[in-house]
Order: C-alpha cells, then sequence, then structure tokens
C-alpha cells in the first residue's frame, strides 16, 4: 500500500565553482536545503555524476519536483550551452539544457546568471521594483532589477566587469581596472598581504580589521570605494530605489557594506545622490534563493508575501 501522494515542489540550485547548495520548497512541507562540494580534479564526468547523486537523493528523502531554476556563473549561449566557466572549464561545451532535461525529465527547468537572479531575489525580498544588486565573493557578480525584471533579458548584468580604473589591477577576464580586479575576495586579500609583507587569510584580515591594523583598513577600504563608485555609475545610469551589497566575502566582514554605504552616500551629487545602500537580506543565500524563484516563475506560482523592511 502506497502513502499519500505528495504534491510535486519547486526546486532551486545554485552551482558554484566549488560547491553547489539546493532548496526545495513546497506547500505544506518542510523546506530541504543541502549542499556539497564538488569532486577533486574538475572532471566534467565526475561533477554530473555528484549532481545526479544529489538529485537521487533529493527524490528519496523529499519528493518530486515540478520545476527547476539553476543559478550559473559560466556563460552559456542561448541553446543553453557551456561557453566559458574559468571556475571549471571542464564544462565548456556541454549543453547544459540537455543535461538538465535527463536529470529532471519530470520537471521544467531554466537556466539563468547567479548574479541576475540574487538580484531579484532580494529585490522581492526587499519590495522594491528597481534594484542593483553586487554580489562580493570569489569574483564580483551583480545584477539589475528594474520594474521588477531582470536587465537585459538577453545577457548578464557584468557588473563585476564595470571598468573603474583604466590603469588599474589586471582582472582574469584579460582586461585591467574591472570591478572584480579591485573589490573581489581574492583582490583584497592579495591588496592586504602586499600592505603587510605577508600572506593574508580571511581570517587574518577580519580580525586585523577588529584590531584597526592600517593595512587591512586600507586594504578593504579600496574595495568599498571602487563598489561605491559602482553604485554612483549605476545610480546615474538607472536610478534604482536600492543598490544591495551581498556574497560571501561582503556578508563576513561586518563593517563592510556600511562603509559601501558611506563612500556611495559621499560621492552623491546635488539632485542626484546615490542610492541607499544595504546588505543583502539573504546573505550568501541570494544566488540560491534566486534559483526558486526562477523555478516559482516557471511553475506559475505567486511570489510569497514577505514583509517589506522599512528604510
Amino acid at each position: 500500500m502506497t502513502g499519500p501522494q505528495r504534491t510535486p515542489g519547486v526546486l532551486g540550485v545554485d552551482v558554484g565553482g566549488t560547491k553547489v547548495a539546493l532548496r526545495a520548497e513546497a506547500a505544506g512541507r518542510p523546506a530541504y536545503e543541502r549542499s556539497f562540494r564538488w569532486p577533486p580534479g574538475a572532471d566534467l564526468a565526475g561533477d554530473l555524476a555528484a549532481l545526479a547523486a544529489e538529485v537521487n537523493r533529493l527524490r528519496d528523502v523529499w519528493g518530486p519536483v515540478g520545476a527547476v531554476g539553476v543559478a550559473m556563473p559560466a556563460t552559456t549561449d542561448p541553446a543553453g550551452t557551456v561557453t566559458t566557466w574559468p571556475g571549471r572549464p571542464g564544462w565548456a561545451g556541454l549543453d547544459l539544457a540537455g543535461a538538465l532535461r535527463r536529470l529532471f525529465p519530470d520537471a521544467a527547468t531554466a537556466v539563468a546568471d547567479d548574479g541576475d537572479l540574487a538580484a531579484l531575489a532580494e529585490a522581492r525580498r526587499a519590495g522594491a521594483d528597481d534594484v542593483v544588486y553586487l554580489g562580493v565573493g570569489t569574483g564580483i557578480g551583480g545584477g539589475v532589477v528594474l520594474a521588477g525584471r531582470s536587465v537585459p533579458g538577453r545577457s548578464s548584468a557584468e557588473i563585476g566587469h564595470m571598468v573603474v580604473a583604466l590603469d588599474g589591477e589586471r582582472c582574469d577576464c584579460g582586461r585591467r581596472g574591472c570591478l572584480q580586479s579591485i573589490a573581489s575576495g581574492p583582490a583584497t586579500l592579495r591588496r592586504a598581504g602586499a600592505g603587510r609583507g605577508a600572506e593574508v587569510s580571511f581570517e587574518d584580515l577580519r580580525a586585523a580589521l577588529d584590531e584597526r591594523r592600517t593595512w587591512a583598513v586600507a586594504a578593504v577600504d579600496a574595495s568599498c570605494r571602487a563598489l561605491a563608485a559602482a553604485v554612483v555609475s549605476l545610480g546615474e545610469l538607472l536610478d534604482p530605489a536600492l543598490a544591495i551589497v551581498g556574497g560571501g566575502f561582503a556578508a563576513g566582514l561586518p563593517d563592510f557594506v556600511p562603509l559601501v554605504a558611506e563612500r556611495a552616500h559621499a560621492a552623491g551629487r546635488p539632485g542626484r545622490p546615490a542610492p541607499p545602500v544595504r546588505a543583502a537580506a539573504l546573505g550568501a543565500s541570494s544566488s540560491l534563493h534566486g534559483a526558486l524563484e526562477l523555478a516559482r516563475d516557471l511553475a506559475g506560482l505567486p511570489v510569497p508575501v514577505r514583509p517589506v523592511p522599512t528604510p
């Protein structure tokens, strides 16, 4: 005798260069959330096998899903083929759309840029229709939401590759002066290490900031100034109601986002102040929740009603 039929849920998958997070939700059931690290070696077959094992575990433990949204840092073409992904180069050429159909033959699936989805999730959580999002981690992700929709529609908003210093540091894209080359987590740690005269870990940086060590304060201030410049420029171009700064690196340094807000506010001009800057409400999980929003949209489910924070 079989048990009661479970209503298919929605699943968000946040695919990163080192780990993957999954979250499934359905009315009347506790949410399922789990993350795993990719197997060593950056082998495509091994990665896909690990992902398939996690999907099977989800079905066994939690139940079926009817719609799946996937947040990806890789560049994909309109057909769903991965064109470039420096974090896991073996994925180049993968028919990602086809791989997802094989993993989820009974579900609707869609893939979008992780920064765009993070922006969408944060905008909905904030109850704001016009938002720019900057995610500070291993790189700089980002997204733009205008009138409640991600823009531009044809491609992702590459905020991390906005040029903020033409003669600046070389970015991993090959160009100089990208925001990512100055304000990402690794760039900040490299600058801190140069100031200290020794390699600096994230824990070293956080402890040194607590002690107000000059080399740590200067390294972080340079990153926050670059991010503030990006916020001000995006404000001039798009006039968003809100700029949100998230990502694991930013979330791990308590004074990081307030410093970006302070620098951006100071750089405003009469008649065109910089947009207010807030920390991401979803912390380092913005992309994961954005993938869930994508799945919810695929399933035709309403956006959950959430409290709107006061300014």
